[in-house]
């Protein structure tokens, strides 16, 4: 099967309107390969979530709090999970407007085992209900990356209302704006029908049905941004409305004055290294097929990872004296979250050059501008996603040029590659860059306000000494 780019951006928006082809044309077919490959890709990013995210969190924090973060990570996975399939998948992937879908598939109506969704190929699709559990696992890790922000000093009350308000009203809309399109079947069928149309009344029905279906989509792919699996709508937006949450919560007690050391970097290195595994399923997998674009965005996922561990590494050795574990298991981070939206964009090579350059981008943020400004982000989670987000995004426009290798943008109405314009490529990119961090930014703000009037947002001192596991939980993680 060839591998095949959509006209103007993203993962997976499949939506809606993909599913039917025009009467004129074949049913598309579904792929038992590509099934395969997506349901095991949806089994990767949930192991990236837990026990790979919560393993990497918990082992960050003190011993104190490490039961805290587990339990907020896997309670994020479970209300988001149930949330998704009421009413989030129906908000973020069906037609409405240019910034929110609507309910025609709220509790899933009208899916069922024979129900399909466009790949990203013509006549090529999956079977929905598989792509459903897919972009659920995408909805579940993105709140679940914010608590590392103000780890070990909110209340779990707060964390259990934050999270479905935020998902809500700041993931499902910017999901939608960013991967929500028509699909290749549904243009490439419009353009089809205008090029056989016979005569002016026919070309001008024709031409109206494809400015449609053209029309039906998210606000940032319509604009032309780019993102293969979530630079924008998973780690941007993770990462600025945690440092929005940093900033309003405040600082630990005593942050700055006593040791808050890592309690298990063994842990943190276990998680890191499950979230590797994982994140072949979160960039591979959003190529939404078994093929050469799945084999490219795994290719990149490797080279772009290992680039930006060891850039962090010799950098962070240069400057501090010493390569440190907890370094480059960041950089290798750093770098997964860099390649994310370009995986299925970007050569090989140009992947290196990214990780290359993220390792040492957000170093910089999370030690110098970090100390500079003074906030207490717990676990980097600006410096880390939102930095590395912003880079991989801005990036993903320089290299998905072919003439560094990268793979350019299908035009379904041509059927061929549009013709890359750099300056048009980087103020899309920039666009959908600023949109998410201020649609993320203020919206996170007015949330968090709201959930401190009902509920308070932090912890009282004793409490915080005292350990989260304990005082909200009752439990501890260690009993010796």
């Amino acid at each position: 099967m060839t591998f095949k780019r959509p006209y103007s951006a993203g993962l997976a928006a499949l939506a809606v309107g993909m599913f039917a082809a025009t009467a004129a044309y074949a049913e598309p077919t579904v792929n038992k390969g590509d099934n395969a490959w997506l349901m095991t890709s949806t089994v990767l990013v949930l192991l990236m979530t837990i026990p790979g995210l919560a393993l990497f969190y918990g082992g960050l924090v003190r011993s104190k709090n490490m039961l805290s973060v587990l339990m907020q990570v896997f309670y994020t996975v479970c209300i988001v999970v149930l949330l998704w399939a009421l009413y989030g998948y129906s908000l973020a992937f069906t037609g409405g407007s240019d910034f929110i879908g609507g309910f025609s598939k709220a509790f899933l109506m009208g899916v069922n085992g024979d129900s399909k969704a466009a790949t990203f190929s013509v006549d090529a699709n999956v079977s929905e209900l598989i792509y459903i559990c897919f972009q659920m696992t995408f909805a579940a890790i993105t709140p679940a990356l914010i608590v590392g922000a103000f780890a070990e000093r909110m209340k779990f009350a707060a964390i259990a209302l934050f999270v479905p308000i935020w998902v809500t009203l700041i993931y499902f809309p910017i999901a939608h704006m960013v991967w929500y399109w028509p699909g290749p079947d549904a243009i490439s069928d419009a353009a089809k029908a205008l090029a056989a149309a016979a005569d002016g009344a026919a070309k001008t029905a024709a031409q109206a049905k494809l400015d449609e279906i053209n029309a039906d989509a998210g606000w940032i792919f319509k604009k032309g941004a780019i993102d293969f699996a979530g630079g924008t709508v998973v780690h941007i937006n993770a990462g600025i409305a945690g440092l929005v949450g940093a900033l309003l919560i405040g600082k630990r007690v005593g942050y700055g004055k006593e040791l808050m050391a890592p309690h298990s970097l063994t842990m943190t290195m276990i998680g890191a290294s499950l979230l590797w595994v994982g994140w072949f399923g979160f960039n591979a997998g959003s190529n939404l097929e078994a093929n050469g674009g799945a084999a490219l965005a795994m290719t990149n996922s490797f080279v772009a990872t290992a680039a930006a561990a060891l850039s962090w590494m010799f950098a962070e050795w240069i400057v501090k004296g010493h390569p440190s574990v907890l370094g480059a298991l960041s950089g290798a981070v750093a770098g997964l979250v860099a390649v994310t939206p370009a995986a299925g964009y970007s050569g090989p090579m140009g992947a290196i050059v990214l990780g290359l350059v993220v390792g040492i981008v957000c170093l910089f943020f999370c030690t110098v501008v970090k100390n500079a400004l003074g906030y207490d982000d717990s676990l980097d989670v600006f410096g880390v996603h939102c930095v590395g987000g912003i880079v991989g995004a801005l990036g993903t426009g320089i290299l998905v040029n072919p003439a560094l290798g990268g793979t350019g943008i299908m035009n379904y109405e041509t059927g061929k590659i549009a013709e890359y314009v750099l300056t048009d490529q980087m103020v899309a990119q920039l666009g959908g860059v600023f949109t998410t961090l201020m649609w993320s930014g203020i919206g996170s703000a007015i949330i968090f306000k709201v959930v401190d009037v009902i509920v308070g947002l932090r912890v009282n001192v004793e409490t915080e000494r005292e350990g989260l596991d304990v005082t909200e939980h009752t439990e501890r993680a260690y009993n010796m």
